[in-house]
């Protein structure tokens, strides 16, 4: 049976992908846009848009407007820094579908290059610092880590997939017009004439004749003694960032026979990246090393800066040192004085983003070490930070009522934040725990999953000055807890789920309890039913009608290990770490089922879901959105607003669908065809359709006959009518 659901529903996700056209038909030419792009393992779900930012791993810099590009988890920060010692963001516009992890900056077109892991390459138009605009992109063969770009072509370290050539000429259009598939992992590369020297993890330095860049032909190369991570040439020397091994120097005059002549390996940490500017290297490798080659054969280190947290990045303009540290931003060091580099100023990017909640028009995310973020998602597809406001201790959860956030912030306790003006939200009141790691707050209470404390109650009714008045010490770790009616359910690590009778507040009373197989990390209750998420053991579906006596009646085992479950309806929602959102019916709650999922690009901790959008808390990926596309289709009863959608003919018996629509404005609106079980098959944006009665045909030739649904969805409301195609 579950062979045949794979297939039927592998079938219906064939069909749906299948191209439609949208072709004018009586009126001027409209070209109609494809609404999103399937770049993850996904079914059911789509991407909509996404806040990315994280660790930090890549920077560039444009001398020539003082900016500094700082990439942050699956973004990229724009920043002034025309005075080092106040880096102050310019825009936030880049958001990438993969994590940032390398940069290149092309000062003469404007353009910025990135490395995009699991998407490929990404090229965006930096002309505009407030409006960045994506120009084009390529998802490689592997999993872009670092590309370089010499004249029109990009090189690209694609991990197993070694050297990609990527033509560039046309950004709109990249392709790939040779590679080489190196022997190691391909981690770093730079070019210097007519060669490609690639930086191959433990298979150390291949240089490549890339002259001919539709047949890359390997000519030398030169074993590391640790893993090559990153590559830097200048004049006749190869620099390479060794890991353990530290600074190794290779003499590459003659390209086809590379020889190791120096190294430096007083390092503290793993080597990760290197930059040449006149006699000095400079090193990440825990601390930023400067390091005396003008010996190539005898490195010297001649200064170091210590940074608040791993660098990984370097870029090295005029006196100062730009950096990208991991999960602490961009850090500038002020090298005049190789001897005693300073550092002079930073730009904090977030780092773990845990647990999320949406209220209103706004995101509340929770950044493990910098606190609340807050992100309008008024435009769902572009979400924007518009305040922030950090904590003492490490934000694990957060539980928005009303015009409070309430931060469960670790061994520094409940933090509550007045968030009523989004852009400027401030902490006014804090009680201490052992360590916040849950919170849920239904009335004027806020319930705490303390950790080894237990569940923690304390009264809000006065926000300003929060007062714990009851506590139950959970025999586990308390991780989570969802109140309802007269009950506190709190997800207890080690020991399941555990009941708790909180009708006196200041008496809480364990009632029952069910010990999980998995570790409890999340619960999330719906009608009779508790919903665990069980870490390794997936979602758990527990009865909790009679809350005395707990029982399991069903589970579906995730793939990887379920931290976070929201359910709404019919489905529950489950972040699954590894493999992002899960979308599994349990609409019969003895027997819960997959039905969609979408692979997220960082790790799925947390989960909130508002109408058919959810959103995840991804790790070092921040806030993504996605769409779930199977809450149910049905036909409009009437039209009350416009724009307005009527079909010319119907049932469809040729190869179009025939329909006239009337614009009453020329905001925003979208054409969707779903099949019958409410999957969306195509969307097309209707922006470029003038205000007025327009006529249209869509393709039908590529689609089977059935029952669909075609949706006109405009900023005040949606208008769905059905068709049925006959072939």
């Amino acid at each position: 049976m579950n062979r045949f659901r794979i297939i039927f529903f592998a079938c219906l996700f064939i069909i749906a992908m299948s191209l439609l056209s949208a072709e004018p038909y009586n009126i001027p030419i409209n070209h109609f846009e494809e609404i999103g792009n399937m770049w993850f393992d996904s079914l059911n779900v789509r991407f909509v848009g996404n806040w990315p930012f994280g660790y930090s791993y890549a920077v560039a810099y444009d001398y020539t407007r003082n900016l500094a590009f700082c990439g942050s988890g699956g973004g990229v920060y724009i920043l002034d820094v025309s005075t080092p010692s106040t880096p102050t963001k310019i825009s936030e516009g880049i958001h990438t579908r993969g994590i940032v992890y390398s940069l290149f900056y092309d000062s003469l077109s404007q353009r910025l290059y990135i490395a995009d892991g699991v998407a490929g390459l990404e090229i965006w138009d930096t002309f505009n610092v407030n409006a960045p605009v994506k120009l084009g992109l390529y998802a490689t063969a592997s999993y872009a880590c670092k590309v370089y770009v010499s004249g029109s072509y990009a090189f690209i370290a694609d991990g197993d997939s070694g050297l990609r050539i990527i033509d560039v000429s046309t950004p709109s259009n990249p392709v790939e017009v040779g590679y080489y598939d190196t022997p190691g992992y391909a981690r770093g590369v730079f070019i210097s004439a007519s060669y490609a020297y690639v930086a191959d993890y433990d298979s150390g330095l291949r240089v490549i004749d890339v002259s001919t860049p539709s047949n890359p032909q390997e000519i030398g190369y030169c074993d590391t003694p640790d893993a090559a991570f990153d590559v830097y040439v200048s004049g006749s020397y190869a620099f390479i960032a060794d890991g353990d091994s530290g600074l190794r120097v290779i003499d590459v005059s003659t390209p086809s026979n590379p020889q190791e002549v120096g190294y430096y390996c007083d390092t503290l940490s793993l080597t990760y990246g290197v930059f040449v500017s006149g006699s000095y290297a400079y090193v990440a490798d825990g601390y930023v090393r400067i390091i005396d080659v003008s010996t190539p054969s005898n490195p010297q280190e001649v200064g170091h800066c210590e940074t608040l947290g791993l660098p990984l990045g370097i870029y090295v303009s005029g006196s100062y040192a730009y950096v990208s540290v991991f999960y602490a931003g961009l850090h500038i060091i002020d090298v005049s004085a190789p001897s005693n580099p300073q550092e002079i100023g930073y730009y904090a990017t977030p780092s773990f983003s845990l647990d999320v909640c949406v209220s209103g028009s706004f995101s509340y995310v929770v950044d493990r070490d910098f606190g609340l973020r807050v992100i309008d998602i008024s435009t769902q597809s572009i979400p924007v930070e518009v305040g922030y406001c950090e904590t003492p201790g490490m934000a694990y959860g957060v539980y928005v009522s009303g015009s409070y956030a309430f931060i469960a912030d670790g061994d520094s306790g409940l933090r509550v934040i007045d968030v009523s003006s989004p852009s400027n939200p401030q902490e006014i009141g804090y009680c201490g725990t052992h360590c916040s790691y849950g919170v849920c707050v239904p009335d004027s209470y806020a319930y705490v999953a303390d950790r080894s404390a237990g569940l923690r109650i304390i009264d809000v009714s006065t926000p300003s000055n929060p007062q714990e008045i009851g506590y139950y010490d959970t025999p586990g770790s308390a991780r989570a807890v969802y109140v309802l009616d007269s009950y506190a359910y709190v997800a207890d690590d080690y020991t399941g789920l555990r009941v708790i009778d909180v009708s006196t507040p200041s008496n809480p009373v364990e009632v029952g309890y069910y010990d999980t197989p998995g570790y409890a990390r999340s619960v999330y209750v719906s009608d009779s039913y508790a919903y665990v998420a069980d870490w390794f053991a997936g979602l758990r579906v527990i009865d909790v009608s009679t809350p005395s006596n707990p029982q399991e009646i069903g589970h579906y085992d995730t793939p990887t290990d379920a931290y976070d479950v929201y359910v709404l309806g019919s489905y529950a929602y489950v972040a699954d770490e590894e493999v992002g959102l899960r979308l599994v019916d349990v609409s019969t709650p003895s027997n819960p089922q997959e039905i969609g999922y979408y692979d997220t690009p960082g790790f799925a901790y947390g989960v909130y879901v508002s109408g058919s959008y959810a959103y995840i808390a991804d790790y070092w990926c921040g806030l993504q959105i996605y769409e779930n596309l199977l809450p149910g289709i049905e036909e409009s009863k009437e039209i009350i607003y416009h724009p307005k959608l009527w079909l010319l003919q119907n049932p469809v018996r040729g190869d179009h669908i025939e329909l006239e629509l009337q614009r009453g404005s020329k905001k925003r609106a979208e054409l969707i065809l779903f099949n019958l079980l409410g999957q969306k098959v195509k969307t097309f944006s209707l922006n470029g359709l003038a205000s007025g009665k327009n006529r249209v045909r869509l393709q039908t030739k590529n689609l089977s006959s059935g029952v669909y649904f075609l949706r006109l969805e405009g900023k005040k409301g949606k208008n769905t009518v059905k068709v049925m195609i006959l072939k």
